[in-house]
């Protein structure tokens, strides 16, 4: 049957379609908390190089920051950035935290907000700031600061909300790398891992008044450094709590208990965080050589597939990541592990595929940042560089690699021969990627950097 509609009309439908189809072709999203949307490491932006260009890449600006590790969230418009500055003249570690929020495409400083802290507690060399990214959840910031304090701002106004010292209030011990935990949202709650006394190492709060509406798991050791994640599994919902005494699956609208796997990490190194990938929950660590969980389709349990036990800290297990998180795609793990080497390993078995040298220098507590995106990874390397990468069970491929930030923080490995008093210029903040840029920062400024194919063409 013909076409009966005016020419007018046939005019803007033409155009309402191809505006869909731009809509569909080119997709965008914020990267509001730790490890983007899900928290899962993956980028889902079209429209993004497939290579870098030659001559490096265009920096849309750079806002001065103090030091921290925390990684920015980037969402509705705006960036957002936790700092330190110790109070000069101080023998306490004594100064002060502070979060920025910067104008996303300027990058001026809308407002800040700042508190004491007292790093004193914290290893010396690493008593820089703030750990943990900032959670962004609609019109407010949840925030948590490397000596426990727990803050809620409007993220339009940067008027404070509620706050909670968790030192005061829960009695928790700052451990010595400092409180790393990134609070987690999860309907109407937050969520976070505090080590509280006696009984609250995960504390559930009221989002909106900062009111606890849960606690869960005696707190008999410290409460390490990885932060929650939430999944679907078993028919329900599941908050994955990764602590030094092991893996407990909990209920996250009311703090009961689903399911516990004893997995004791005796220094309370437990600081990447636990990987969803189909029926796999991976658990990597450096002493313990790792731990995989079957997660069952029918009811909220677990069973153990693999476990690599490495009590002497040695290079021998094939899966043994410290600071970083591994990917999980398919049957098979890759993962950066304490010393440096780039490994792929298989997931159902935990025996090593092939193992890369060429990411990073090798040396201790070796750190980098895998994110998925489509059928390639984008890897933020410890020396500032920026990698594109694909990974499979037979090796390695680099696609390219360019500079994105210099590294200021300084570091130093323990351990013995060639791994003692390591020291080297380190870049271990998580970047964030959002809206075809990356956004990262060092000790002394944060950029914002395009990855967008059409700024290059």
């Amino acid at each position: 049957m013909p076409d009966r509609r005016s020419p007018a009309r046939m005019t803007i439908a033409i155009a309402c379609a191809l505006a869909c189809l731009a809509t569909i072709a080119l997709h965008a999203e914020d990267w509001p908390q730790w490890r983007g949307v899900d928290r899962d490491a993956v980028w889902r932006e079209t429209g993004i190089v497939d290579r870098f260009p030659a001559d490096g890449l265009i920096v849309k600006w750079r806002t001065p920051v103090r030091a921290g590790f925390a990684g920015p969230a980037v969402a509705d418009g705006r960036v957002f950035v936790l700092d330190y500055q110790e109070t000069p003249g101080t023998r306490t570690m004594d100064g002060r935290e502070r979060l920025l929020a910067l104008d996303e495409e300027t990058g001026e400083v809308l407002w800040t907000r700042e508190w004491p802290a007292t790093y004193r507690n914290i290893v010396p060399v690493f008593a820089t700031g703030p750990r943990a990214t900032p959670t962004v959840d609609g019109d407010r910031v949840h925030v948590l600061g490397a000596a426990g304090m727990l803050s809620c701002f409007d993220t339009a106004t940067g008027d404070l909300l509620w706050q909670i010292d968790t030192v005061a209030d829960y009695g928790v011990t700052v451990p010595v790398y400092g409180v790393a935990h990134s609070p987690l949202v999860e309907g109407d709650l937050l969520i976070t891992l505090l080590g509280g006394e006696p009984d609250a190492m995960v504390v559930a709060f009221d989002k909106a008044t900062g009111v606890e509406a849960w606690r869960a798991i005696e707190t008999v050791v410290e409460a390490g450094y990885s932060s929650p994640i939430v999944t679907t599994a078993g028919g329900v919902r599941q908050l994955i709590v990764w602590h030094p005494g092991g893996v407990t699956s909990l209920d996250p609208a009311s703090g009961g208990v689903w399911w516990q796997h004893d997995f004791r990490v005796a220094s309370g190194l437990t600081i990447g965080t636990p990987v969803r990938s189909g029926r796999y929950l991976l658990i990597s660590q450096v002493e313990n050589g790792g731990l995989m969980l079957a997660l069952n389709p029918d009811r909220p349990a677990a069973r153990v597939v693999w476990t690599g036990a490495n009590p002497n800290r040695t290079d021998r297990p094939a899966q043994n990541s410290m600071t970083s998180t591994p990917i999980v795609t398919g049957d098979a793990i890759y993962g950066l592990n304490s010393y440096g080497e780039l490994r792929g390993v298989d997931a159902a078995t935990g025996e090593r595929l092939w193992s890369s040298d060429r990411l990073v220098p090798q040396d201790r507590w070796a750190s980098s940042h895998i994110v998925r995106h489509r059928d390639r990874t984008f890897i933020s390397v410890e020396t500032g560089d920026l990698v594109i990468a694909r990974f499979s069970p037979a090796g390695y491929e680099e696609v390219d690699r360019t500079h994105l930030l210099t590294p200021t923080t300084r570091t130093r490995g323990g351990g013995s021969g060639r791994w003692r008093d390591v020291d080297r210029p380190v870049l271990w903040a998580h970047p964030a990627y959002a809206n075809r840029h990356v956004f990262a920062r060092n000790d002394a400024e944060v950029v914002r950097v395009s990855l967008a194919a059409a700024d290059y063409e």
